[in-house]
């Protein structure tokens, strides 16, 4: 049995399973199971579209973010990239049983992956134009043919125009989508799986625009509407696609996380210095990102990383090149700091009400570099910014750019199966459940290294 995958990056649930004037998902919901989707920790792109196609924890894939701590010095985050991932995806399963996979956009995608089928790759490819981004290439040329230049994300969509930013996204998603039923409809697959980052665009530039308990939400605002008429538009797309497959087709739609308001932005390593955890030799006195800052390692303990979450780490002994933290006093300062953390208030002293997780306890393997803590900052309504030099702890404005909206830990899932038996809502699914999922609504074992369990285990 055929199984197709429609990831919408960042689909945000009360929008994708809530609006009626969704027509076409709405006739999908009739005959589906649906429901809100536990996204992993944390609920970011890089690693949760991979968690969802290997059914593994981001500890387990020792990926932590689109950046990571390649080893224990100083010196910074390395990018992530396909390579990155060495357990087996779905595709994977598949290819090892003379199956053919089309995987379209799935992040990290670049280099594009040598899979049993057709690979293309993410928005993490440096150039289409320049770069090879298929595999087998050839598929490069037939895709240019088709649609010309192919746009695998918006560079720079961080911007505050937003006029610009509006129609480049759609022009993206309009080439995008038209890939997707040629790939479809005229090569050979038995699973097929796309990402939208178009979704995820569209959110972080406009969300303020459209949502109003933001704080730079303006009633009558010229991009109001932006959100609702990308999910109309991602409507019909999904509706031409299925009119593509035929009724025995396994169906998807996913999001590996879902969206909420920015409230702001909180200086994570500013505090640090506050608080004599992390040293410098000197204090800058302008915004300066952190891999510039003159840092006294032979005094500091802990430092973070900014990003749409804190990755927190610990200066220790023996571990980091001049650690100061004893190894024999690493749980107990890992809990003065979470609670530490916990503490914390937001610009007006309120309760931040952070989330303050330790990877050995919400992963099964922890693996590679892990963060010695993951902080979601007012439960992801705030940012974590790791520059310095702001001379306060709490910022409006993101350090990187223009950004409305930060990610939140449910996405949406709508699954159809001539052979699945339950339809409506569903409560409980996780991320990590649908690749189980698929493969045994697909008529394949469920590998015993996956950790999510079939939805149809978990049906009443």
């Amino acid at each position: 049995m055929k199984i197709c995958v429609l990831g919408l990056d960042c689909a945000a649930p009360e929008i994708l399973l809530g609006d009626g004037r969704l027509d076409n998902i709405r006739r999908l919901m009739e005959r589906s199971v649906w429901g809100r989707l536990e996204s992993v920790i944390p609920p970011i792109t890089v690693p949760a579209w991979m968690c969802l196609a290997t059914s593994q924890d981001p500890g387990s894939l020792g990926v932590y973010g689109f950046r990571n701590r390649s080893n224990h010095t100083y010196a910074g985050l390395g990018v992530t990239d396909s390579t990155s991932i060495r357990q087996p995806a779905i595709w994977d399963y598949l290819g090892e049983q003379g199956k053919r996979s089309i995987v379209v956009g799935v992040p990290p995608g670049y280099p594009p992956r040598r899979i049993q089928g057709i690979s293309v790759g993410c928005f993490l490819t440096p150039d289409p134009a320049r770069d090879e981004f298929t595999h087998p290439p050839e598929i490069k040329q037939e895709i240019q043919a088709l649609v010309g230049e192919y746009p695998v994300d918006v560079p720079g969509f961080r911007t505050d125009d937003k006029e610009w930013l509006k129609k480049q996204i759609f022009e993206m998603s309009r080439k995008q989508w038209k890939v997707v039923r040629w790939l479809l409809a005229e090569k050979e697959w038995d699973y097929f799986q796309f990402v939208d980052i178009g979704l995820d665009r569209v959110h972080h530039g406009f969300w303020d625009s459209y949502d109003r308990q933001h704080r730079h939400y303006r009633p009558g605002n010229p991009y109001e509407d932006v959100i609702p008429e990308y999910y109309r538009w991602l409507d019909e797309q999904i509706g031409a696609v299925l009119r593509l497959l035929d009724k025995d087709t396994v169906v998807l739609v996913v999001s590996d996380h879902g969206a909420q308001r920015l409230d702001g932005g909180f200086a994570v390593n500013e505090w640090l210095v506050r608080e004599g955890l992390l040293v410098l030799d000197e204090m800058p006195r302008e915004m300066t990102p952190f891999a510039k800052a003159k840092v006294n390692w032979a005094k500091t303990r802990v430092w973070s990383e900014g990003g749409y979450y804190a990755r927190v780490f610990f200066n220790l002994e023996g571990r980091e090149p001049r650690g100061v933290i004893p190894a024999s006093q690493y749980e107990s300062f890992q809990e003065e700091m979470k609670q530490r953390f916990l503490a914390l208030t937001d610009d007006q002293g309120r309760p931040l009400n952070s989330l303050v997780f330790k990877p050995q306890e919400i992963y099964r393997h922890v693996r590679n570099v892990a963060p010695d803590l993951v902080v979601h900052f007012g439960g992801l309504y705030w940012r974590s910014i790791g520059s310095i030099g702001h001379g306060r702890l709490h910022l409006e404005e993101n350090d990187t750019g223009p950004d409305a909206c930060n990610h939140a830990q449910f996405g949406a899932f709508i699954l159809s199966a001539p052979n699945c038996g339950m339809r409506g809502e569903f409560t409980g699914a996780r991320l990590l459940d649908m690749a189980p999922t698929l493969l045994k609504l697909g008529g394949y074992e469920v590998p015993q290294a996956m950790q999510g369990k079939p939805l149809l285990e978990g049906a009443a």
